[in-house]
């Protein structure tokens, strides 16, 4: 049945590609992105309206959430790096703008799956990742995620709102750039294999070989919009970034574009029972 579906952050990386997704799907899609991260380009050619402006903006954010049953949230300010640099960016875009979308949500009804980050298990040395665990951020992006996730829960506590959070494990994929301070590993890897460059601060970074997990685009769509639709039962917090046809090991990826980087990294593993 097709539904009303806000998408904040539409115009970034996942983003768009579930916007592609849910409108493949013959819902209507409601875009809502300030384009901080995001790229208007990213939504040409694909059936939806957007709304250019900020989850803070109280007036712009319910004008685009008017009508809506379903609300993904991934509209947020990513990067560890960045939030060290600016922690109040951080915690108004991520946290105080989740309050806003809940609030929105509130008004319409509205359903709502909200992104999270598996930066907040921060130290926690427990492996393979379950949503039992304790989360220990260590970076005020991570608290910014955990805020994130405890709103989300306890507004389906305290109003009844229907509510999931999905905790996601380093996505990579199409329209994911390179060309900025802070971009993820993977595109920086990849950009530099295809200039025929040995970057040095990549070289740095390195990769573990098999303990740490990298998971396709095309996969996490299908998992938003089944979550959209109110696939998983109220309050339920998701793992996300749980193996599928796109999961491979982080050294793969990179190996693939170049087969002379190897090194070591921090464990994201996650359960695969998930």
């Amino acid at each position: 049945m097709a539904r009303r579906v806000l998408v904040t952050g539409g115009a970034g990386f996942i983003g768009s590609h579930l916007v592609r997704g849910l409108a493949d799907g013959g819902d209507t899609v409601v875009v809502i992105d300030d384009l901080s991260t995001g790229y208007a380009d990213n939504l040409v050619g694909l059936d939806c309206t957007f709304v250019q402006g900020s989850i803070l903006d109280v007036d712009t954010l319910a004008r685009a959430a008017s009508g809506v049953e379903a609300i993904v949230h991934l509209g947020a300010l990513g990067s560890v790096p960045r939030s060290v640099k600016d922690p109040l960016a951080s915690h108004h875009a991520n946290a105080t703008g989740t309050v806003h979308v809940l609030e929105a949500a509130r008004r319409e009804g509205a359903y709502v799956t909200a992104a999270s980050s598996s930066s907040v298990y921060g130290s926690v040395p427990d492996l393979p990742r379950v949503e039992t665990l304790a989360t220990r951020p260590l970076s005020p992006y991570a608290a910014s995620k955990a805020a994130t996730e405890a709103y989300v829960l306890a507004y389906a506590s305290s109003y009844g709102l229907e509510t999931l959070p999905f905790r996601f494990f380093n996505v990579y994929g199409p329209r994911q750039t390179a060309g900025h301070a802070y971009a993820a590993v993977i595109p920086k890897f990849i950009d530099a294999a295809l200039r025929g460059e040995r970057d040095g601060r990549s070289e740095r970074v390195g990769v573990p070989a098999d303990r740490r997990g990298a998971v396709l685009v095309d996969g996490e769509p299908q998992d938003l919009i089944a979550a959209a639709g109110g696939a998983r039962p109220r309050g339920h917090s998701a793992l996300k970034g749980v193996p599928h046809p796109g999961r491979s090991p982080l050294s793969r990826v990179v190996h693939e574009a170049d087969p002379r980087r190897e090194g070591r990294g921090r464990d994201r593993r996650r359960d695969r029972e998930l």
